[in-house]
């Protein structure tokens, strides 16, 4: 059987999630993964992926493990971004509407996928480093055309502190948010909702 410390550090090179394959490249077999599964030292994630049983990794790493072109979206953008202090029930993803919907059925993290045309996907599209994992997200200012365009999917309350809180942050780029509305067809609603405040 493998060390530990191989395993381990396998794990942590991987952002916490391993693929089938990436545990065959080690030398483990079907036999002694499933020995690992039955010991309660590594967790099958969905099939073919798994993440150690005693897992701290962060859940959007495991996310961006599992789905590479799956975007943080919405409320789970508005919370890196500091605009809410509500921590959304389920991580909301922006993925590509043509993927496969099955995919996104896992227990673990759990995950609200939104699908958007591909062209959406790259607009306002950002890439932060967490624990040495690139991960994608929309920038703060996609991120408020987003929270415009979903207004009826958003508490109330969520919704207005978004906008006060993007209108004062010093980090926001006005001519990209015009840019972005402009692209969504919400000129008319961010003159409403920002531009009075601008």
């Amino acid at each position: 059987m493998i060390k530990k410390d191989i395993l381990y550090n396998e794990f942590k090179k991987h952002g916490g999630v391993l693929k089938t394959s990436e545990l065959n490249a080690i030398g483990l077999s079907s036999r002694q993964i499933k020995k690992l599964l039955d010991d309660n030292v590594i967790t099958k994630i969905k099939r073919g992926y798994y993440e150690l049983s005693d897992n701290i990794y962060p859940e959007e790493i495991i996310i961006a493990r599992l789905f590479p072109q799956a975007v943080i979206f919405l409320e789970s953008a508005l919370m890196y971004y500091g605009y809410t202090d509500r921590i959304p029930s389920a991580w909301q993803i922006a993925v590509d509407r043509d993927s496969e919907k099955s995919q996104y059925k896992i227990d673990y993290p759990l995950i609200e996928p939104f699908y958007l045309e591909p062209k959406f996907l790259k607009i306002g599209l950002n890439t932060i480093q967490v624990e040495g994992v690139a991960i994608k997200i929309f920038d703060r200012d996609r991120t408020i055309c987003d929270v415009l365009r979903y207004e009826n999917k958003l508490e109330r309350e969520v919704f207005s502190n978004a906008i006060k809180r993007y209108v004062n942050d010093h980090n926001k780029n006005v001519r990209k948010l015009f840019e972005y509305a402009e692209i969504f067809n919400i000129k008319k609603k961010v003159q409403t909702y920002i531009g009075v405040w601008l």
